[in-house]
């Protein structure tokens, strides 16, 4: 496969970009080689600049459910930018975004647009420590919620701990009033409500994790969350912004039948343009700016372009026969992959719900960050090299979560399945 024009602008692009990219997981260090200059998408393929052609399972890590480029998205948004793609002024539309969303997911009585997913979930934190007047957050290992300073902490040796930080750059002090536990670890949970009930603001979570690679909640796990939120006076935020309108219209919380007091959301509600959202109960939701008094604010936030794309895509998501073809879909790719990594015997746990999935080389059950690395990373990455010269578009990281669209055919599920067992031969 040839990528000489890729590696040509990667090399010009490290001169003036930080390791040539504007998104670290681009830069494929964790699988190898040098990464792919996009040029174009259609449908469930993209195109490099050398040419090649790639079916798509990254989909812009998700928010692009109807595939690249559909039809009626881009015309939504020619007929937008024509009237203008910025006023920082209120329009109609945000309202009409607004008003969708309320009524897909009914935790959320009303909303905040901001620009990425991180901007909601910072600002979603910051809600609830002034709606319970606490300061402690509890997250999970495993869990991205964005790069705010007090987010970026992780679980250490695995066990309960203080959040200590993750990244040059965050004072400890940031992450002071973070509680990291692992994912799917009620007793965990528990014992911190035990030491800190008091203090804790909000628990902020996945309900369906996927930046440790796809993992979904055991059993009971969310449902424990919420009682124990709501017995102590705490706030259950779902950070819903890859899940949100991805595993079904109403998402995560529809799924587990689980009302949270506050959702995150961003991706699909963009359909690709930067987005993000906040939103939940009205008493909570009425403390924000400026009818309350915690402030947040954003030139570009319900910009007309990224609202013109969501209210376009979920008018498509929400024809009631969508769902189950994106799952039809999701499980033929599921069962193929499965089928051949048995012929082949290699340990090989393929994680899915939904139009989510991650191939985890190795013989356990993936239910938190410690099974997640405890895969073979390294097998991935050649597993995920291999695949690229079959013309299969996988994520660069063990640890990203991979997506079906509705613009993948049956033919495309066929050559994926066909794909992956040419290049477990090669590896096994």
């Amino acid at each position: 496969m040839n990528q000489e024009r890729s590696r040509k602008l990667f090399r010009e692009a490290q001169r003036y970009l930080p390791g040539g990219v504007d998104s670290p997981v681009r830069a494929f260090k964790a699988v190898g080689g040098s990464p792919l200059f996009i040029k174009r998408g259609r449908g469930s393929k993209i195109y490099d600049e050398d040419g090649n052609e790639f079916i798509d399972y990254v989909c812009s890590w998700g928010p692009l459910i109807l595939g690249h480029s559909h039809p009626r998205v881009v015309e939504a948004l020619n007929k937008t930018v024509e009237m203008g793609t910025s006023f920082g002024a209120p329009t109609e539309l945000e309202t009409a975004l607004a008003k969708m969303i309320c009524a897909a997911m009914p935790s959320i009585e009303m909303i905040r647009f901001v620009n990425s997913g991180t901007e909601a979930a910072m600002s979603a934190i910051r809600l609830a420590r002034a709606f319970t007047g606490r300061d402690m957050v509890v997250k999970f290992a495993g869990c991205y919620h964005g790069h705010s300073d007090g987010l970026l902490a992780k679980a250490g040796s695995g066990i309960v701990t203080l959040g200590i930080p993750d990244s040059l750059g965050v004072p400890s002090s940031c992450t002071a009033t973070t509680l990291v536990a692992p994912y799917n670890d009620v007793e965990a949970v528990e014992q911190l409500f035990n030491d800190f009930g008091p203090k804790i603001a909000a628990v902020i979570i996945e309900p369906i994790a996927a930046n440790m690679g796809v993992v979904p909640p055991c059993p009971g796990f969310l449902e424990r969350l919420h009682s124990l939120t709501q017995d102590s006076g705490a706030l259950l935020i779902f950070d819903e912004v890859i899940t949100g309108f991805r595993v079904a219209y109403g998402g995560a919380q529809s799924i587990y039948e689980i009302t949270p007091d506050l959702t995150c959301l961003g991706k699909i509600i963009g359909s690709g343009l930067p987005v993000g959202a906040y939103g939940g109960r009205r008493d909570i939701m009425e403390m924000v700016a400026p009818t309350g008094s915690v402030y947040q604010a954003g030139t570009l936030s319900g910009n007309p372009l990224a609202m013109t794309a969501g209210i376009e895509t979920l008018r498509i998501l929400s024809q009631p026969e969508i769902y189950s073809q994106l799952e039809e879909k999701s499980f033929a790719l599921e069962r193929g992959i499965m089928a051949v990594a048995a012929d082949a015997k290699i340990a090989l746990h393929l994680s899915r719900l939904g139009t989510m999935f991650t191939p985890f080389f190795t013989n356990e059950t993936v239910i938190d960050y410690e099974t997640a690395k405890r895969a073979d990373a390294k097998l991935y990455g050649r597993f995920f090299q291999k695949m690229l010269e079959e013309g299969i578009y996988l994520p660069p990281s063990q640890f990203e979560a991979a997506f079906v669209s509705l613009a993948h055919s049956n033919e495309d599920i066929q050559v994926t399945v066909k794909a992956t067992e040419k290049t477990i031969k090669r590896l096994a």
